[in-house]
């Protein structure tokens, strides 16, 4: 199955095919650098404290593949630190996708929503970031806006270098996509949407994280990050506290400050 890869731009404006492969062996080998990315989180915190802080509402985190809400631990922390109401989710380890898991996610989506009587912000790590995007097309009048961090946003799992493991827990066709969920990956959700990805990433090849335009706003940003860091990758936490700080409703493209812009390279396809 071939997949759509972005145009110039970065977006997929003039669609090309291209075979899906799994990133680069090297990438994947040096997945270790994520170790690094982990003392720089802490290393940077007093600094990241500074960050924008926001207005209280709620925001949902989704692990990655094989991850629990304990990967999650320090992005929610800094999160609560600026002043949200940050969540891990209920769901365990992320591993079955199942209907299950998106009964889970639903309710508690929707308990967040009710709770609060606001809109809550979805921030997705891989597997988790689609996640992410299909619960927010499930239920756009709750979700305020999406994040991704790496995730493979097509159909294709030839982009992953964890499609073997994935189907052998999962199967070639999951019983949500089988009724009709899950099925167009590529589609952005109906609210804010921002995909950021790294190319150097050793699990997902990065042109699998660039969304395409759609009707709704929606935006790529790159990061110098392993996979495995981007939860607690420095210039990922800056983007995100930008994110998540716009008011309601008045949603604009990331653009990084002058002293910023060395840590966001722009997206080029070659």
């Amino acid at each position: 199955m071939a997949s759509i890869a972005p145009s110039q731009s970065g977006f997929a404006g003039a669609p090309q095919l291209r075979t899906a492969q799994p990133p680069n062996r090297l990438w994947t080998l040096t997945e270790g650098r994520a170790m690094g990315e982990f003392a720089a989180f802490y290393a940077a915190l007093p600094a990241m404290r500074m960050l924008p802080r926001g207005d209280g509402h709620s925001v949902m985190f989704l692990p990655g593949f094989m991850a629990s809400n304990r990967s999650t631990v320090p992005m929610r922390r800094l999160f609560t630190d600026l002043n949200y109401d940050a969540h891990g989710w209920e769901s365990g380890r992320n591993v079955r996708v199942n209907e299950a898991t998106v009964m889970k996610m639903e309710n508690q989506l929707t308990r967040l929503f009710k709770t609060s009587g606001r809109k809550v912000s979805l921030i997705g790590w891989s597997l988790g970031g689609v996640l992410a995007r299909e619960l927010a097309k499930l239920h756009p009048e709750k979700v305020r806006l999406v994040a991704s961090l790496g995730s493979p946003l097509s159909n294709d799992r030839g982009h992953s270098s964890a499609k073997r493991l994935f189907e052998l827990l999962n199967g070639t066709q999951p019983k949500v996509i089988q009724r009709g969920k899950f099925d167009e990956l590529h589609i952005a959700p109906p609210v804010p949407t921002t995909s950021i990805l790294t190319k150097t990433d050793g699990v997902v090849h990065w042109r699998a994280s660039v969304q395409e335009e759609g009707d709704h706003p929606s935006e790529n940003i790159v990061v110098h990050a392993s996979h495995l860091g981007l939860g607690v990758n420095p210039s990922v936490m800056v983007a995100l506290a930008d994110r998540l700080s716009q008011n309601e409703g008045g949603w604009q493209p990331f653009s990084p400050s002058l002293f910023q812009r060395w840590l966001f390279p722009k997206l080029s396809v070659n």
